[in-house]
């Protein structure tokens, strides 16, 4: 990816959230909403030192205050959000020891997974061929939402097809904000392109059972968005801190 200006949408909680679905009975929606949020702090519809106000939020969620209050004492206790002595509450700024720590236990657990899939009785392939096909239009669309969340799916197939897609769930949870660094790079069509046929060389490997080769392509694509860490502090100090 090369950093060049990211299209970064103004933090105001009401333009960049959509009423909560309650289509799951059973999930409170306290959950719902956290989710949400954390969502849009992940792509970056919430940027770095953003102002958070309950009642904005509940209004946009079409929720009480109460459940946006219970999230939100939730994302301060995950380090995601924090509460400033007469200044209010705002969203975290990208920590960089934290991105490579993300980057650290990703790297680690995917080329786990990848040897792990590699060893087991039936391998197909299959699913991981379309999600590249999904890419590859969402590249010629220049739909880089789209490429993102195929994105996310082959990485997650690859655990599925290890055996152990509860460690996807667990790198979900520590990446976070290598993840905002990823969208704040805003990637080109020639940068999808390069992730594209790294993918491309990671399903060949693995379709192969070449085990050292996956693991060293995984490693080297693992390390690319953290590569870009100095660039886009220095565009855009604000958003980062120590």
């Amino acid at each position: 990816m090369n950093p060049r200006p990211a299209t970064v949408r103004e933090p105001d909680p009401t333009g960049v959230l959509s009423p909560i679905s309650r289509t799951r009975a059973r999930t409170r929606t306290s959950d719902l909403v956290y989710g949400e949020l954390v969502s849009a702090i992940r792509d970056l519809r919430l940027a770095p030192g953003a102002s958070l106000s309950e009642t904005e939020i509940a209004d946009r969620l079409e929720v009480s205050r109460t459940p946006v209050r219970e999230a939100i004492a939730r994302l301060v206790d995950a380090g995601l959000v924090h509460v400033v002595p007469q200044v209010g509450t705002r969203v975290g700024l990208i920590r960089l020891p934290e991105v490579e720590e993300a980057r650290f236990v990703r790297e680690s657990l995917e080329t786990s997974a990848f040897e792990a899939a590699c060893g087991t009785a039936t391998l197909d392939v299959g699913g991981l061929r379309e999600l590249l096909d999904v890419q590859e239009r969402s590249c010629r669309a220049e739909d880089y939402d789209a490429f993102f969340e195929a994105d996310e799916a082959l990485h997650s197939e690859i655990f599925a097809l290890s055996g152990y897609p509860g460690a996807w769930q667990a790198v979900q949870r520590m990446k976070l904000q290598l993840d905002r660094l990823r969208r704040l790079a805003q990637p080109d069509a020639a940068s999808i392109r390069t992730l594209i046929d790294e993918h491309r060389l990671i399903v060949d490997a693995l379709e192969a059972r070449d085990v050292d080769g996956g693991r060293t392509l995984i490693s080297r694509h693992a390390r690319r968005a953290h590569d870009l860490a100095p660039a886009l502090q220095a565009q855009y100090p604000d958003y980062f801190v120590e």
